[in-house]
């Protein structure tokens, strides 16, 4: 299938664009956010190719992928065609919901015209969707190159923009945890982190906006993976993570209660209990061992790119032979 697609969720479209389809990705000349083209911190396939606007109201498209609601308007501007009605469209919601949750109402809520898909069933379950039909595909990840060797006595922190999503990301519980192990925080606008938290940099350092393959090499050589975030759909770096095996340290919250066993980390509400659970691993190398050898099979059979592009598959043929 042509498959048109906006570049939204660099790691998510990764993995997608790793399917045996042909995806068109818009390209605008200031890269901006509805015309960012191909990835350049992450590893794309030649069948993602750049569009641009003037091209898709000529090129062949069997179905498109939606993911903000803006992109209804635009692709029915830039294809000449309505999404859902002249050409087939799914949505896919990659967040939790915001504002009145648990009765937030999707922007796709009581359409007939579209599949809404969700990332994970915790997102499905707290929108609101109305009579939209659903489904629910979890991320599938394109395995990381390196695997744990967590010679380092740190803690790896992997999130985007912390200073401004603040009590979002847990960036103010941050120094509780630098205090018992040395943070190292991953992501796009972390610069300036340590000094917002009034942290030294020898308890917290930043690595800003690394690609995504260097990113992975240092990631692996921390201890243990803190997953603090309050509010957020399950992180695909936590899954990176695991599949290094890595052992996780994690809110229970969202859907991180329902990705990670047990026996694959420590999970909790109480954040003394997780401030003791990142002692204590930065502290035995052999329990972090153990704990991440764990997470890495879960991730392996929960996880994996070929069942998510099946999923994917499935979809995309249900949607497009029921528009015949």
């Amino acid at each position: 299938m042509n498959v048109l697609l906006w570049h939204v969720h660099g790691s998510w479209t990764t993995s997608f664009v790793h399917g045996r389809h042909r995806y068109l990705v818009p390209v605008t000349p200031d890269r901006g956010p509805y015309g960012r083209g191909r990835a350049r911190t992450y590893a794309w396939p030649g069948n993602a190719v750049e569009v641009t606007p003037e091209e898709l109201g000529r090129a062949e498209v069997d179905l498109v992928i939606l993911q903000r609601p803006e992109e209804l308007e635009l692709a029915e501007r830039w294809l000449g065609r309505r999404p859902g009605r002249d050409v087939p469209a799914v949505y896919v919601e990659h967040n939790t919901p915001k504002g009145d949750v648990p009765d937030t109402r999707h922007p796709m809520a009581d359409r007939d015209d579209l599949l809404l898909t969700h990332v994970t069933h915790f997102n499905e379950l707290f929108w609101d969707n109305g009579g939209t039909r659903t489904a629910v595909v979890e991320h599938g990840i394109v395995p990381p190159a390196v695997e744990w060797t967590g010679e380092l006595d740190r803690l790896a922190v992997v999130t985007n923009e912390p200073v401004r999503r603040w009590r979002v990301t847990g960036t103010d519980l941050m120094p509780r945890f630098a205090a018992v192990a040395p943070l190292d925080v991953f992501g796009m606008g972390v610069t300036g982190l340590p000094d917002r938290l009034g942290l030294p940099v020898d308890r917290l350092a930043t690595h800003d906006d690394l690609p995504q393959d260097r990113m992975h090499v240092e990631v692996a050589r921390r201890r243990a993976y803190l997953h603090l975030c309050r509010w957020t759909s399950l992180g695909l770096s936590l899954v990176e993570a695991m599949a290094m095996g890595m052992p996780v340290v994690a809110l229970a919250t969202t859907e991180a209660v329902d990705a990670v066993p047990p026996d694959a980390g420590v999970l909790s509400t109480r954040v003394d209990t997780l401030v003791e659970a990142a002692r204590w691993l930065a502290e035995d190398r052999d329990a972090a061992y153990r704990l991440g050898a764990r997470a890495r099979e879960v991730t392996k059979e929960r996880f994996g790119l070929d069942r998510f592009l099946a999923d994917w598959d499935l979809i995309m043929e249900e949607e497009t032979c029921a528009s015949r």
